[in-house]
């Protein structure tokens, strides 16, 4: 099941005495809107039950923006190009890991590999777009080339999902939003291994950088 947390009633009462209200934004236009779907690959999903268990939550939101006018991307983590390269992220793998995880992790997240590819119950259609970055946003220099693909659309606002949420996820919202995209976080359409790491992601986000709303929510703010 998606995780069973609640916003605490301190972070509420912070967010509601900063802006007056709850949520920032009211609606979104769709075709200026793009869903991106973080990491929901074999490597981080097969195995962890929260994750898998967003999956009917992000193929609800993929087809009510595809249908609205908007775009979906897959933001695939990709650490080598081979199994036989070096890693693109050379630091994280040899300090941040034991040598047996970090070459875990490396050949995990290659490019071309089973456990690199997006899960498979995940609906992912011909008309999507497909990213691959090298950090755990997408939008620092270097990471990736999401943030002019998104420009070139006229993209202005973007709803988050995928995992983990207080990694990958939350670094992607955070950058965005100081890349002045509107942003918006779903509650149930991200995952992490923990109730609390869960929380803690959607909490920090939530507080300065953009709205949590539940995939519901998040569906009902497309305007056309």
């Amino acid at each position: 099941m998606t995780h069973d947390v609640e916003m605490p009633s301190y972070v509420l009462d912070r967010i509601r005495a900063k802006r007056g209200k709850y949520e920032v934004f009211d609606n979104f236009e769709a075709t200026k809107t793009a869903l991106l779907v973080i990491d929901m690959q074999n490597f981080y999903v097969e195995e962890v039950d929260t994750a898998i268990a967003i999956v009917p939550n992000i193929n609800r939101i993929a087809d009510a923006v595809r249908q609205a006018g908007g775009t979906v991307y897959w933001v695939v983590m990709t650490v080598a190009d081979s199994l036989e390269s070096s890693s693109l992220w050379p630091l994280y793998h040899d300090y941040f890991f034991t040598p047996e995880k970090g070459k875990k992790h490396k050949d995990g997240l290659t490019a071309g590999t089973e456990k690199h590819k997006i899960y498979p119950k995940l609906d992912v259609r011909s008309e999507d777009e497909t990213v691959h970055k090298t950090r755990f946003s997408p939008f620092i220099q270097g990471s990736s080339d999401l943030h002019s693909r998104l420009q070139s659309l006229g993209i202005e606002n973007l709803i988050i999902t995928g995992t983990a949420t207080n990694m990958c996820s939350e670094s992607a919202a955070r950058d965005a939003m100081m890349l002045d995209y509107k942003v918006v976080m779903v509650s149930d359409g991200n995952a992490a291994r923990f109730d609390e790491d869960h929380l803690v992601g959607l909490t920090s986000f939530y507080q300065s950088f953009g709205d949590v709303r539940s995939a519901d929510e998040s569906i009902a703010m497309l305007t056309k």
